[in-house]
């Protein structure tokens, strides 16, 4: 399958100032070196913990902010070097959707409006037309024409979160990054939009970057999930594969710490200790090796590179070791969620997106 979003070495560095004279003391190493691609109507999971780097490569591979080295093509055409003019044709095709929903939406522009903005701007819709346009994407994203001339606020989260899509969905996308999506809505509302994302894929071939930190919604909704440790890829494999065998600690430790059903289950292996380290000041070495139980004075000195193991790309020293341990338990829905997708799943060839 080819690539239609090529990530090449993306590296973004944020300068530290201090003093009067606001001098730069230091880097803070945000993403280093990061590469992946994504095909039409893929699903890539960026995964991690909080002030790994995930909404930086979202962002930074959009423009929103500036990378600092690397490259990004969309279907072969350069994205990180155009003009602020060719810029415009190409955001058409990057769209993002955030993890706030009532924060991104202006609150003094009704629905209608917001939806028609990027509409008018890029001239897909004319002053005739685009109230029908509007309503078309409303009733696309699981509302109904009317709630056009509503405010946010008089939305509930998950009904934000759908004008949200709407509004990415505005100018029909070849790629969305989805920048934690559900993380602020309730389980059984989390269900409903993670199989509205789904069934807009399978409609229109959209490609997504789905950021997450929870490995249950990331379990359901990709097709391949990429690992992120201070600002680098530890581990990207196929999604099935990688919740069975994970060929390096840190992914090992996400899933084994993801909550499950049964709260009285026990594990046999010990939490990960300790805090994710300053990227002002990253680890030498294996950058995770200050907290990994498998550590040897080779994870001190030497950063491994990201190699093939199977159908996996892994940086870990030891890494066929971690996979010849044994399988792990996969991360499970919690009961609600899980009983909610099922009743969604049943009735999606009776409903309407």
């Amino acid at each position: 399958m080819s690539a239609m979003l090529e990530v090449r070495g993306l590296t973004k560095h944020f300068p530290v100032h201090r003093g009067v004279l606001r001098r730069v003391v230091g880097q803070v190493r945000a993403v280093e070196d990061v590469s992946f691609d994504v095909a039409q109507g893929e699903t890539l999971a960026i995964v991690g913990e909080s002030g790994c780097g995930k909404s930086t490569i979202g962002r930074t591979l959009l423009r929103l902010i500036e990378a600092t080295a690397g490259s990004v093509r969309l279907e072969g055409e350069h994205v990180l070097n155009q003009p602020e003019a060719k810029m415009r044709e190409i955001r058409k095709q990057m769209q993002i959707i955030f993890q706030d929903p009532f924060g991104s939406l202006n609150p003094r522009m009704t629905v209608s409006e917001t939806l028609a903005e990027p509409l008018l701007l890029h001239g897909l819709a004319t002053a005739k037309d685009v109230r029908e346009k509007v309503s078309n994407l409303l009733e696309t994203c699981g509302l109904q024409p009317w709630h056009a001339e509503r405010y946010p606020h008089e939305f509930s989260g998950g009904q934000r979160q759908r004008v949200g899509i709407a509004r990415a969905l505005a100018t029909r996308p070849k790629l969305i990054v989805c920048d934690e999506p559900v993380s602020a809505l309730d389980v059984s509302v989390q269900a409903q939009i993670v199989n509205l994302l789904k069934d807009l894929q399978q409609q229109f071939g959209i490609g997504y970057v789905f950021i997450s930190h929870d490995l249950a919604v990331v379990r359901h909704m990709a097709d391949r999930v990429a690992v992120v440790y201070l600002g680098r890829i530890v581990e990207e494999a196929p999604t099935a594969d990688l919740f069975a065998r994970p060929s390096h600690p840190y992914t090992r430790s996400l899933i084994d710490a993801a909550p499950r059903p049964d709260p009285g289950e026990k594990t046999a292996r010990a939490p990960l200790e300790g805090d994710l380290p300053s990227a002002l000041a990253p680890p030498s070495g294996c950058a995770f090796h200050p907290r990994c139980p498998m550590a040897q004075d080779l994870c001190r000195t030497e950063r491994p590179a990201l190699r093939k193991l199977g159908q996996a790309r892994v940086a870990c020293h030891f890494a066929e070791t971690v996979t010849a341990t044994g399988l792990t338990t996969a991360a499970a829905p919690s009961p609600a969620f899980r009983d909610r997708l099922a009743v969604l799943n049943a009735a999606r060839t009776h409903e309407k997106p």
